[in-house]
């Protein structure tokens, strides 16, 4: 069998196709791929999630709408199915396997979870395959990750990498928010080792992917999804500035005209990122740098975005009227159920732990996780908004905004301040009930209501003191400590510098943390 053959082999049912990792990632990998007619085997160290799978059951939330379909026949018809039993992954017929495992943890970059997979992979080496089997990493890698740290794991257990095994990235851009923007439609860059290797990664992704585009090689792979997620990390982070540098424009509007130019991109200011991708992209671009000395915008990016959370909690503990706080939202952004770097539960515990008290409330999350995560109480929407003096709202879920104004302001019956970073309630006429409201950027955005004796606002001064520290999340599983109560102090300045990898090579980049 020649290397012509990859797709073949598999769209035959000759050969099989082995995820590593069932998260957001691998899991929609193994639906995409069955649904073309592979056969996929897949495995993750979550026992439940695994026989949630097998039984046809979709272990993500609200991943059948991103999909496109319900893959539950998939695993029913025994075309996919999910193991915890790694040992069956290393098959003559598995052909291609993919690499879908998280690649940080507490915020930053995490390697122990990737080396310990390719170890096992590398048991390969046994079977001897003809043609090679084919490994593709499709997590997001610190730049040069896959030089000085896969590779050598495959080399040193004898697999010559080109002729043993073929090895390439393909990093995923899936955003998981429609149909139409899916493992299917966007465009992925993807680069081999070799061009045969790069061959075989066309013919195999061509299964599903529509739009390839083929990198110069599997550097330039690796370090693209980085990149450009730290593009995006520094336009947010001078949003986020603009906001607190002009305290008396609506900077909101001000980006929203900006955002007319024919080759502007528009963002917006935030409580803070979240998610798995754009607050890791400058730290994965920083470590994997040769010369990090010269990524000055990326350590200033990194020092304005992570203490942005901490301004948000500085501004109301200084408002000094703020006694009972409702959050809307664990998850970072609307619509998903995925808590990593969630401005919520780097502010519950902050808030917390200045006196303050803070309940949380999230239709996809059960009371226990919102426990476990934030560390919080939970509370009834909109039965309990009573309850609380100001609310903030984090992810602008649908549920969040299917009510009428009416039964809303009435819930809010003692409430005095809204800070509603999704915008989800900015037709609701507030002041008109007396509630202050505000949308992160907008005219006077975490500036100190003036004293009675004077006419001139005071700015909340910035806070970066490190957050508390909170496990990301993985995809698969949300059974994590509870928060420690380590909020934020005074504010003081955060020298960028500290921020800087010296050398590519420190042990927390080789070993991982």
């Amino acid at each position: 069998m020649h290397l012509i053959d990859y797709r073949e082999a598999l769209v035959s049912g000759q050969k099989k196709v082995a995820v590593w990792g069932i998260g957001h990632i691998g899991y929609s990998t193994m639906c995409h791929f069955a649904e073309r007619g592979v056969s996929v085997i897949g495995t993750d160290v979550d026992r439940e999630k695994v026989d949630v799978i097998n039984r046809g059951e979709n272990p993500i939330f609200a991943m059948d709408y991103w999909l496109g379909f319900t893959p539950a026949y998939l695993f029913q018809g025994g075309v996919a199915r999910a193991t915890t039993d790694w040992s069956q992954l290393i098959d003559e017929d598995v052909l291609v396997h993919f690499i879908c495992i998280p690649t940080e943890r507490d915020g930053l970059p995490y390697l122990d979870i990737l080396a310990d997979v390719c170890r096992k992979i590398t048991k390969l080496a046994d079977l001897r395959m003809q043609p090679p089997p084919l490994v593709i990493i499709e997590s997001t890698l610190t730049p040069n990750t896959a030089d000085e740290f896969v590779i050598p794991i495959f080399e040193s257990a004898g697999l010559t990498v080109g002729r043993d095994v073929l090895f390439g990235c393909a990093p995923r851009r899936d955003w998981f928010s429609t149909p139409e923007s899916s493992l299917r439609t966007l465009a992925r860059v993807i680069g081999g080792t070799d061009e045969a290797t790069t061959k075989a990664m066309l013919d195999t992704l061509g299964i599903v992917c529509e739009n390839l585009v083929v990198a110069p090689d599997h550097n330039h792979a690796e370090v693209v999804k980085s990149i450009e997620n730290a593009y995006r990390h520094m336009d947010i982070a001078l949003a986020n500035q603009l906001a607190l540098a002009y305290p008396h424009l609506d900077m909101r509007a001000v980006l929203e005209l900006v955002g007319t130019k024919w080759n502007m991109e528009t963002y917006f200011p935030s409580f803070g990122v979240g998610g798995y991708c754009i607050p890791l992209a400058s730290h994965y671009v920083l470590q994997g740098a040769e010369r990090p000395e010269f990524l000055t915008l990326l350590q200033a990016t990194v020092a304005t975005s992570e203490a942005q959370p901490g301004r948000v909690v500085d501004y109301l503990v200084r408002r000094g009227d703020v006694g009972h706080v409702g959050i809307l939202g664990l998850s970072y952004t609307k619509n998903m159920k995925v808590w990593a770097q969630s401005p919520t539960v780097k502010i519950a515990p902050a808030l917390r732990r200045h006196g303050i008290e803070v309940k949380v409330n999230d239709l996809h999350y059960t009371d226990d996780e919102i426990r476990r995560i934030s560390g919080a109480e939970p509370f009834r929407f909109p039965d309990d908004l009573g309850e609380f003096d100001t609310v903030l709202v984090v992810a602008g879920h649908r549920e969040y905004g299917a009510y009428p104004h009416t039964t809303i302001l009435r819930a809010l019956r003692d409430c005095r301040l809204v800070l509603d970073n999704a915008g989800l309630w900015r037709e609701i006429d507030f002041r008109a009930h007396g509630i202050e409201y505000h949308v992160p950027g907008d005219r006077q955005w975490l500036v100190l209501p003036a004293p009675a004796s004077s006419t001139v606002p005071t700015a909340s001064p910035e806070s970066s003191e490190p957050l508390a520290s909170v496990p990301a999340d993985d995809g698969s599983s949300v059974d994590h400590p509870p928060v420690e109560e380590d909020g934020i102090g005074p504010a003081a300045e955060v020298d960028p510098q500290s921020l800087v990898v010296e050398d590519s090579q420190d042990p927390a980049y080789v070993q991982g943390r």
